[in-house]
This record gives structure tokens, sequence and C-alpha cells, in this order.
């Protein structure tokens, strides 16, 4: 099965590109969509921050020299704010083995030079995917803890107790439980579940992040929090198997 082919199977993965070159920008991005990757770019360092905090990225491609902070601060951000080992791979020019070592020994997880091979940066990519669970195909019944949702029934049990949630109540839950860890913007999610654009009121979105964490009671005391990111959306995360000593909001 070509690359093509098989990423084409697969779950669309999020992917935050760095690179303040715009014509390599362009290549990387159409190299990546082309197998249905989702791309989104940004050319500074701060913008980057900004959109990692609010797009959701599955994965990040870092270039090492761009403006206000370079590869290796954004890479330090995403290690000490990211609570999950998001995949990073560095693209740069900068091919000394100094260069190499420094990024993977400070948490990077692959490292190609400029001018690259097509075939072989997206095997890269492809890996670094499948390595972080990525590119496993949606399971159509999600199992985590106390919870049990099942796509095709759509519906949903707590502690093996049926709770009556919506479509976009369910839909949400699941799309929640699927990105455990991972800070969603409302607009990421308006569109990934409500098909919507982000001019949409988002308001729809925190009403039923409400509904939802109190219908599963996501909760400390039961072991998850289903917390606001300040400007950005929410993030559904696992404090413990089984909330014991944990502490309420």
């Amino acid at each position: 099965m070509s690359i093509e082919s098989a990423e084409r199977s697969e779950p669309s993965i999020r992917i935050g590109l760095l690179e303040d070159d715009t014509d390599q920008a362009e290549y990387v991005t159409v190299l990546l969509e082309d197998v249905g990757y989702s791309v989104g770019h940004s050319t500074t360092g701060p913008e980057f921050v900004r959109d990692i905090q609010s797009s959701g990225f599955d994965l990040l491609i870092l270039d090492w020299e761009v403006p206000h902070m370079d590869g290796m601060d954004i890479l330090n951000w995403v290690r000490r704010n990211i609570q999950w080992h998001m995949p990073v791979l560095f693209l740069t020019a900068f091919d000394k083995e100094e260069h190499i070592v420094k990024a993977l020994e400070s948490g990077a997880d692959d490292y190609l030079v400029k001018p690259f091979k097509p075939q072989e940066f997206l095997a890269r990519i492809k890996a670094l995917a499948r390595r972080a669970g990525l590119v496993k195909r949606r399971s159509p019944v999600i199992e985590v803890g106390r919870y049990r949702l099942d796509r095709k029934l759509r519906h949903c049990w707590v502690d093996g107790e049926r709770v009556a949630l919506t479509k976009r109540e369910f839909e949400l839950a699941c799309f929640l439980f699927d990105n455990i860890g991972k800070i969603l913007s409302r607009e990421y999610l308006l569109k990934q579940v409500w098909s919507m654009s982000s001019a949409v009121n988002t308001r729809t979105v925190d009403t039923h992040i409400s509904r939802i964490r109190s219908k599963l009671n996501l909760r400390p005391p039961q072991g998850w929090r289903l917390s606001s990111v300040y400007h950005f959306g929410y993030r559904l995360e696992r404090l413990s198997e089984s909330g014991e000593n944990a502490e309420e909001e």
C-alpha cells in the first residue's frame, strides 16, 4: 500500500507547521494535504504558540531559525506546557551534528535536514504518528475508566448505568474522550462536532460542555477535570484512576 492510500484511510491528523519561508511552507503543506493531513501554518514563534493552544494539533514540524522564538524555544515550551507527548519533527537547514544532538536531547522525536526527499519526509511523519498512536482506526466503542460510549448505538454508560445524552452531547463527549489531555478551541469543536464555521456564536459549545460536565460528572473527585482554557477552549484531563484524594475545583 502506498503512503498516500495508507494515510487517506486514517482519520485526519492535525499538523502544526512553523516555517517562515512561505514558498517552503506552501510546498510542505501541499505534500501533507495531498495525503490527507490537515495543516496549520505559522511564520513566527509567538504566533505558533497561540496556534498550538487554540488549534489542537496532533503533531508539530519546526524550523529552527524563525522570528522572535526559534524552534528550540518552541520545543522547550511544548515540553513544559503540553501534558501529553506531542510528536515533534525538526525540518531545518541546520545540519551540524551539534544541532541534531541538541534537538533530540531536548525532546524532539525526529530531525530532517533540508533539502529533503518528499517520500522520506512523509514516511517519517507517518512513523511519528504511528508511534504516538495517532493513526489507529477510530474504535466503535470508547472505554475509559468509568465511561463507555458506543458510537454505533449512540449510548453512554457511567459505572454501568445508562446516561441520556442528546446527539450533539454524545458527539462532543466522544470527541473529548478521543482527545484526552489536548487543548481544543471552541472554533475547532464547532467545526468538528457541529460542522459550523468559527463565525457562529461559540456559546453553544460552552453550554454543551457544561451539560456534559454535569451529566457525566467529569469532576476531580471522580478523577477527571473538564476545564476551560482562558481565551481558547477546553481540555479533558484524567487526574487519577479512581478519583481518590483528588481535590475539587
